[in-house]
């Protein structure tokens, strides 16, 4: 068995794409019509060819139930909220800081997936060092092994 993607029902597959391509920079790896593979593991499925593939009278597709999320990492976290103020996002929350450190931001895609972006652990481990923070303070407080750390606060 082999994990191969994430889909996601869109219901305007040219406008999905366009926000993938724009907000998060993914490609378009295939194009089938109703069912375009994206990079980093996520395909669109148009709704009306989903409901086709699950045949029970009863079954109804609803989107925004907010119980999941994309998650990704940001190398340059501060630019790429900078990006977002300049697009029509529709937010979940603005920025804000878990209790472990990570900075995150979610927002929705057009057909109300939740997206999360957060920046990467390693930024987190850097940005406490420079902070003062010892090497053991940022793992007590993110919980990231020391090794970790110091491998990515040389």
């Amino acid at each position: 068995m082999k994990y191969k993607n994430t889909l996601l029902v869109a219901q305007n597959i040219e406008k999905s794409v366009l926000f993938y391509k724009t907000v998060l920079g993914l490609r378009v790896k295939s194009n089938y019509g109703e069912n375009v593979v994206l990079t980093g593991g996520i395909s669109l499925q148009s709704k009306n060819s989903f409901e086709k593939f699950i045949p029970k009278e009863d079954f109804k597709i609803t989107l925004g139930g907010n119980d999941s999320e994309i998650y990704f990492e940001e190398n340059n976290f501060e630019a790429f909220l900078k990006k977002l103020e300049l697009l029509p996002i529709n937010y979940v929350h603005l920025p804000l800081e878990h209790a472990w450190g990570q900075r995150v931001v979610r927002f929705y895609d057009p057909d109300m997936h939740i997206i999360e972006v957060g920046e990467t652990l390693k930024d987190v481990c850097k940005r406490f060092i420079k902070k003062g923070l010892t090497v053991e303070e940022v793992s007590k407080k993110t919980g990231i092994p020391v090794k970790n750390c110091k491998k990515w606060c040389k």
